[in-house]
């Protein structure tokens, strides 16, 4: 029992309540004080969670090292072993990385299955609806954000913190503690998503638009803005973090063209990450205000503009879509090569072109708003940086093809996911040219064309490349491997599940089936497309499940795994695994390419690492 009491977590969490309950106290005192009704749950609550937020990381010992330094006071902390490291304040950044996976996988079931039960309630299999309106509304619009803000984020995040210091020849993260406090922000966030359900929910999607966000909402809405809010300010230190890392802790020799594609991925997305995600955290801290204090930033009788928040989210909101995905799209890129026995085909392109994507990506937020009140001389711009963004993407597209064309292939459970990825990402990808066209656009907005166009890319961007990682880097992580036949039962069962998801949904959008509603007219609309469509869902979900029965029992007893198991060429194959505490005994030295696989070398041969 003590050693649970001890747990960085569970202070964190008892000191987040007593200081929700004394921050509600002091809210209460201020409005009674300034000649205020003493209680109105909005502002009371709202302004208690702040307090109890900001508790729950000194909870956490987040800010320790920082008071001591102020006080010229030395703070040694013992740093826990076995799993109690991991839910324990800690500064390294494979344990960091390691608890971000952790918070990820813990509220992807939940989120997975706040989605299957919106899917259920569509599919109209049963004699009465099984959600309200209000209800579907709360399920789904938190199943977006959840998935977007406390799964894909922070997992990506997991995999950057991990692998990053391997890939350059690093020790750590330049910036140990505030690393640690960028992880221990995800979980109050998540809590706070979470809760909002259970608060009343809300009826605006995930988009939160106003004017409905502004009107009388239940609590639930303040939650998730809050929750939402908490989680870009951790993402944004993140990604500080990360670049300074990529910028001044190469190892030597590690020139930009000798780190791999996931480091150049990952680098593209933070800045995406910390020059954006400022637009919707401003954004939201307006709408928070709109409703705590009833100022008029979205009200046009007050001086207001309605169509600020849209302009302002999408500003964000696309460049982010690349956020969720560029990182799964420098896993292909590290992965194909080694189960091809190729180096990757135009290395230096495919490089770059993680930038071109980010860089592009800035540039065509507008199409979201053809439907809107964007002035029509806008739409042909927009429109046609819209596609231009196909350009680098279809760089690394074509480059990944001539990698595996004429390769050595080894169908392994990790190369398998990725090419199911690819597809799904292409799938996506040409149906965003329909959603870029002026005309087509028009005639498919809002409908659930744009949610399969959309699931589509996160399947093939985040979903299937980060399982293709678990897969690829299980081994190094742990000395274990994941077993191969659970893998692939895990990935048909997916496969087949994603493609049972999204196709219905395409067909659904094209007979005009609208997004956020929770009822529709059997007549124009087909339920057996529904129908499918929760079955997909189902399907991926029960290929979760093998997933994680398959990382249970590969902790336990899982095959022993050596060194280099898949004969990579990457720095993180050339210490042991586990990694060593502080990664290298010795900085190694760059002198190769992360790719320089010998032409002639057969599959399943070993040969010397290039890059040492």
């Amino acid at each position: 029992m003590k050693n649970i009491i001890s747990l960085s977590l569970v202070k964190a969490l008892c000191a987040g309540f007593l200081g929700a309950v004394a921050g509600m106290g002091l809210v209460i005192i201020i409005r009674m004080l300034i000649g205020l009704p003493a209680w109105n749950d909005e502002p009371v609550i709202v302004g208690g969670l702040m307090v109890g937020f900001i508790s729950f990381l000194i909870g956490a010992g987040v800010f320790r090292y920082w008071w001591g330094w102020a006080n010229a006071t030395e703070i040694t902390q013992e740093v826990p072993q076995g799993w109690r490291r991991y839910f324990s304040y800690d500064t390294n950044h494979k344990t960091i990385g390691l608890q971000y996976l952790g918070i990820a996988m813990f509220f992807l079931p939940i989120a997975g299955l706040l989605q299957m039960i919106g899917r259920l309630d569509l599919s109209e299999i049963t004699s009465t609806p099984l959600l309200s309106a209000q209800g579907y509304e709360s399920i789904v619009g938190d199943h977006g954000l959840m998935m977007l803000f406390i799964v894909a984020i922070p997992a990506f995040a997991g995999v950057m913190n991990y692998f990053i210091p391997l890939f350059i020849g690093a020790r750590d993260m330049a910036f140990p503690k505030l690393n640690a406090l960028s992880f221990w922000m995800v979980p109050p966030a998540g809590l706070l998503v979470l809760a909002g359900l259970f608060a009343g929910g809300f009826s605006t999607g995930w988009t939160l638009y106003p004017p409905l966000s502004v009107m009388p909402q239940p609590l639930g809405i303040d939650l998730v803005i809050l929750g939402v809010i908490i989680s870009g300010l951790s993402s944004i230190l993140s990604g500080i973090n990360i670049l300074t890392t990529v910028i001044r802790l190469r190892a030597p020799g590690m020139t930009p063209f000798k780190m791999p594609v996931f480091v150049w991925s990952s680098v593209a997305t933070v800045v995406l990450s910390f020059s954006f995600t400022q637009f919707v955290a401003m954004d939201l801290i307006m709408l928070l205000l709109s409703r705590l204090m009833s100022m008029g930033f979205f009200e046009p009788t007050l001086g207001g503009n309605v169509m600020l928040y849209q302009y302002m989210f999408w500003a964000y909101s696309h460049p982010a879509t690349y956020i969720f995905v560029l990182p799964g799209l420098g896993i292909i890129s590290d992965i194909i090569p080694v189960f091809a026995r190729r180096p990757l085909f135009g290395y230096k392109w495919v490089a770059l072109s993680s930038v071109g994507i980010a860089v592009a990506g800035t540039l065509v937020f507008g199409h979201h708003m053809f439907a809107a009140a964007m002035p029509v001389f806008l739409r042909i711009p927009f429109m046609v940086t819209t596609m231009l963004v196909a350009v680098p993407t279809g760089v690394k597209v074509f480059a990944w093809i001539a990698t595996i064309w004429g390769g050595r292939i080894r169908f392994s459970v990790p190369f398998i996911f990725v090419c199911a990825g690819i597809v799904l990402f292409l799938l996506g990808g040409l149906a965003g040219i329909v959603l870029a066209t002026v005309p087509t656009d028009l005639y498919v907005h809002d409908t659930y064309f744009v949610v399969a166009h959309f699931h589509a890319l996160l399947f093939g961007g985040f979903l299937f490349p980060l399982m293709a990682a678990f897969y690829y880097w299980f081994p190094k992580v742990t000395g274990k491997f994941l077993n191969e036949k659970r893998g692939r039962i895990q990935w048909w069962l997916m496969t087949l599940g994603a493609f049972t998801f999204v196709i219905p949904m395409f067909l659904l959008g094209l007979e005009g089936m609208r997004r956020r509603v929770a009822d529709y007219n059997v007549a124009t609309i087909s339920q057996n497309f529904q129908i499918a469509s929760a079955i997909g869902g189902f399907l991926i979900g029960l290929g979760i499940l093998v997933f994680f029965v398959n990382l249970y029992l590969g902790l336990r007893n899982g095959e022993k795994a050596g060194v280099n198991p898949w004969e990579g060429r990457t720095l993180e194959w050339t210490v042991s695994s586990p990694p060593p505490e502080n990664n290298f005994v010795q900085l190694p030295e760059a002198i190769g390419d992360p790719y320089d696989y010998d032409p002639g070398e057969s599959a399943g041969l070993s040969s010397t690492t290039s890059l040492i």
